[in-house]
């Protein structure tokens, strides 16, 4: 689900607060999906337990998010630091209703399924687009993050859900959801199925491909991982996700105008 809008014609009025959907915003955002379950897995081997990182996670969360909300445009660094951050906190909040709450992965998975859709009803009603392309509304922004929160937590469920029910181990897991993956970029690229639809479904997928990758790369030789640990993996990970972030802000690969038509449309 890569892809490009053609560029407007008249001059460049609202610039979009969200990267350009290319094969780099698929690369980070398994790679910050992998982080946010090391990383919090990390957190809570530092003694601060899962209660003490979600409270810490979640208050630098809010923070970075503040702070991507007073952006003007797209800034790579600040945009792709709240999505490493959201992912953590995705984690946690499936991680607490599961641990803490004692609730059912199965009950979980349907409440968050049932959240992600009703958060589009809403969005698309009081907004008429669940376009990615033009989130250029304090509004839409509000609606994005809340879509992208409901993604993680979903991910989160869900993929631990088939990863207890079926027990069929982190790397199998990554192929399946991979294969899965590209099924839905096919119907989207060779069947033309809608766009919008196939990259939410990808979205939520890559938080089960990139939590497989992650666990399956720090657990124990012995649980069928390759022994790297939580530290080594997130710092592995965080640090490539900086080298592609760098080079996106460089090169602003990865930035698109809004469509003339669109930032008419608003303005009106």
């Amino acid at each position: 689900m890569t892809g490009s809008l053609s560029r407007p014609t008249t001059a460049r009025d609202l610039l979009n607060k969200v990267p350009e959907v290319t094969v780099f915003f698929w690369i980070i955002k398994i790679l910050a999906t992998t982080v946010g379950e090391t990383f919090a897995d990390f957190l809570s081997g530092l003694g601060l337990g899962l209660g003490g990182t979600t409270v810490v996670m979640t208050a630098l969360f809010l923070a970075v998010l503040v702070w991507q909300f007073r952006t003007r445009q797209y800034v790579p660094a600040v945009y792709w630091l709240t999505v490493v951050l959201i992912s953590v906190v995705g984690t946690l909040i499936t991680d607490n209703l599961t641990d803490v709450l004692g609730i059912p992965l199965v009950v979980s998975t349907a409440v968050f399924t049932a959240a992600l859709v009703l958060t589009f009803i809403v969005w698309y009603r009081a907004e008429g687009t669940l376009s990615i392309h033009s989130i250029v509304t304090v509004r839409r922004e509000a609606f994005y993050w809340l879509a992208i929160l409901f993604t993680f937590a979903l991910g989160t469920a869900a993929g631990d859900l088939v990863g207890e029910r079926f027990g069929v181990g982190y790397w199998l897991t990554a192929l399946l959801v991979a294969l899965l993956i590209a099924a839905v970029a096919t119907s989207h690229l060779v069947f033309h199925a809608n766009a919008v639809l196939t990259f939410w479904i990808a979205y939520v997928l890559t938080r089960p491909l990139g939590a497989s990758l992650g666990d399956g790369l720090s657990q124990p030789r012995d649980n069928g991982g390759l022994g790297l640990g939580t530290t080594w993996t997130s710092v592995l990970f965080l640090v490539t996700i900086l080298v592609v972030v760098t080079y996106l802000a460089v090169t602003k690969r990865d930035q698109t105008p809004v469509p003339a038509a669109e930032a008419q449309r608003i303005r009106a």
